[in-house]
């Protein structure tokens, strides 16, 4: 069976604390793995979570402040050193390429694979279409310029054995049916239902915008930043942030099943706060406030 998880490699802000890491997430789905926002101390998390650096055939950066990037330069000196036998794609914004630069050649290393690097410019955009997703990216509203990712399976069909029967198919018909559309007068429409695709997000440091419902829209697993708890929504709009009143608010609306809140400021010391106030902000789905090392699996399919 394909496994569909987040792997939560840290969960702080700008300061990591003693049980917090700076930022990293890898999404795992369907033998592929996404690195989302390697911060400092990334490769040390991945060998505590159980990923190796053959996991990975994508690094996704929303934006280069160092919380988000610094991890960049260990994660890909590690794929060198393993060698990985597969390429790897970087994708992050076009604006920060002197960035991503410094941090690829850092040190001195021996290159051994194929790392392409694609960047997302103007509004964003499809990234990637593999054979089970779709990636896609919008821009965000932050002090630097901030992409936010959206990873779409495609959505298939259902058949329903009882319709089937009724009319009469069954046996390799059921497959004809559904490589060619029509059996013996019967159409695939007839007989089955549309299966939606499962959706992912991933959004980091930005004020309310469109981007930010956009990617969240029907999403079966949204991780979100809620640096700031709900008191401090002035601190969140000045420095470019949301509070965790606003990302639930956001996922309410958005129609989110499963909702992960992360990216805490040092200065909140109780994480409860932030899945009362979610609550208290009408979100009534699944619900995790985001800890080091654990896991999250994608919601089965509706």
């Amino acid at each position: 069976m394909s496994v569909r998880e987040l792997v939560v490699l840290g969960t702080a802000s700008q300061v990591p604390t003693r049980h917090r890491n700076h930022n990293g997430y890898v999404l795992l789905w369907d033998g592929e793995g996404l690195l989302f926002d390697p911060g400092e101390g990334t490769q040390r998390q991945m060998l505590r979570a159980g990923v190796a650096a053959h996991d990975l055939n994508r690094l996704c950066v929303t934006h280069f402040h160092g919380d988000h990037s610094l991890g960049l330069a260990g994660v890909i000196q590690r794929i060198n050193l393993d060698r990985v036998p597969h390429p790897v794609t970087a994708h992050y914004p076009a604006s920060g390429q002197r960035f991503f630069d410094r941090l690829r050649y850092a040190t001195a290393y021996r290159e051994t694979v194929k790392l392409s690097q694609e960047p997302v410019s103007g509004p964003g955009g499809v990234l990637a279409a593999a054979p089970s997703y779709t990636l896609d990216a919008r821009k965000l509203s932050h002090p630097v310029e901030s992409y936010g990712y959206r990873l779409v399976e495609p959505d298939g069909r259902r058949m329903l054995p009882a319709l089937l029967a009724e009319r009469g198919i069954g046996g390799p018909d059921v497959g004809r049916l559904q490589r060619e559309g029509a059996v013996g007068g019967v159409t695939l429409d007839e007989v089955s239902e549309v299966r939606p695709g499962q959706r992912f997000a991933f959004v980091m440091d930005t004020r309310l915008c469109d981007g930010v419902y956009e990617l969240a829209e029907g999403c079966d697993l949204l991780v979100i930043e809620s640096t700031f708890l709900d008191e401090d929504e002035g601190l969140a709009v000045e420095h470019g942030h949301l509070t965790a009143g606003q990302a639930a608010r956001v996922a309410a609306e958005a129609g989110v099943r499963h909702l992960v809140l992360t990216h805490f400021s040092q200065r909140y010391g109780d994480p409860t706060v932030f899945e009362r106030q979610a609550r208290a902000a009408g979100f009534e789905g699944e619900l995790t406030v985001a800890r080091d090392l654990m896991r999250v699996p994608v919601p089965k399919r509706r």
